[in-house]
C-alpha cells in the first residue's frame, strides 16, 4: 500500500482494552470497536486450539454483520482474535470470580501451560483469512502468599487463566517460547501480516506519527 492509496476501514471485533493498546502500539487506529458478544462455552471433545479458532471465526462474523449496516463502514475488513489458556486439553476459564481464579494459579503454580490465540480477518469480499499462534509458558512455584496477594490485586479478573502477563503476574513467569504479544491477546507479526495481505499496511502509517 502506498501512503497516497486510500486503505480500508477497520473494525476491530472486541472491546478489550489490551488488543486495543496491542494495535497502537504497531501505530494502528481501528476505524470502529464492535465487540461481539457470543456464547464462549467450549463443544463437547473440542480441542483447545479449536475453541480458539472457532470463537475469532464467531466474533468476527458477529462483529462484520452488524458493520455491513452501518453506512460510514462500507467497504470495511474485520479483525477478531480469541484467546484460550489450556493445561494439556483442559481449558481454563476466563476467571469471574476469587475461587475461579485461585484453581487457576494454584494448577499453574509451577508448571508448563499453553496459550492458543486464533486471528480471523474478514475482507472485503472473499473468504476469511485465519491464522492460530501458540506459545508455551511456565510459572515458577508459586506461594501462598503469592497467589493471596495477586487475588486481592484483582488484576485476573477476566482473564483466561485467571492472570495477565502483562501485569503484575508477569513476575511468576520463568520460561516463555513463543510470542509474548499472542499470550496478551494479539499477536503483532501474525496481525500485521493479515493486514497487511488486505491492502492495510500498518508500517505505512508510521511516517506520520508524532
Amino acid at each position: 500500500m502506498s501512503l497516497s492509496a486510500p486503505r480500508p476501514r477497520l473494525v476491530l471485533a472486541s472491546g478489550s482494552p489490551r488488543r486495543l493498546a496491542l494495535l497502537a502500539q504497531m501505530g494502528v487506529d481501528p476505524d470502529a470497536v464492535i465487540p461481539a458478544d457470543i456464547d464462549e462455552s467450549p463443544r463437547r471433545s473440542e480441542s483447545p486450539r479449536a475453541l480458539a479458532q472457532r470463537l475469532s471465526a464467531e466474533k468476527a462474523a458477529t462483529a462484520a454483520a452488524v458493520a455491513a449496516k452501518r453506512p460510514e463502514l462500507d467497504r470495511c475488513i474485520t479483525l477478531a482474535a480469541d484467546t484460550v489458556v489450556c493445561v494439556g486439553r483442559r481449558v481454563l476459564p476466563k476467571c469471574e470470580v476469587t475461587d475461579e481464579a485461585a484453581a487457576c494459579l494454584r494448577l499453574l503454580s509451577g508448571r508448563a501451560h499453553r496459550v492458543y490465540t486464533a486471528l480471523t480477518l474478514i475482507p472485503i469480499g472473499g473468504p476469511a483469512r485465519r491464522r492460530l499462534v501458540e506459545a508455551r509458558v511456565r510459572f515458577k512455584r508459586l506461594s501462598r502468599d503469592e497467589i493471596d496477594a495477586y487475588l486481592t490485586s484483582g488484576e485476573w479478573r477476566g482473564k483466561a487463566g485467571g492472570y495477565a502477563i502483562q501485569g503484575l503476574a508477569g513476575a511468576f513467569v520463568v520460561r516463555l517460547i513463543g510470542s509474548y504479544t499472542a499470550v496478551v491477546g494479539l499477536p503483532l507479526a501474525e496481525t500485521a501480516a493479515l493486514l497487511v495481505g488486505e491492502g492495510y499496511a500498518p508500517h505505512a502509517l508510521w511516517a506520520h506519527k508524532t
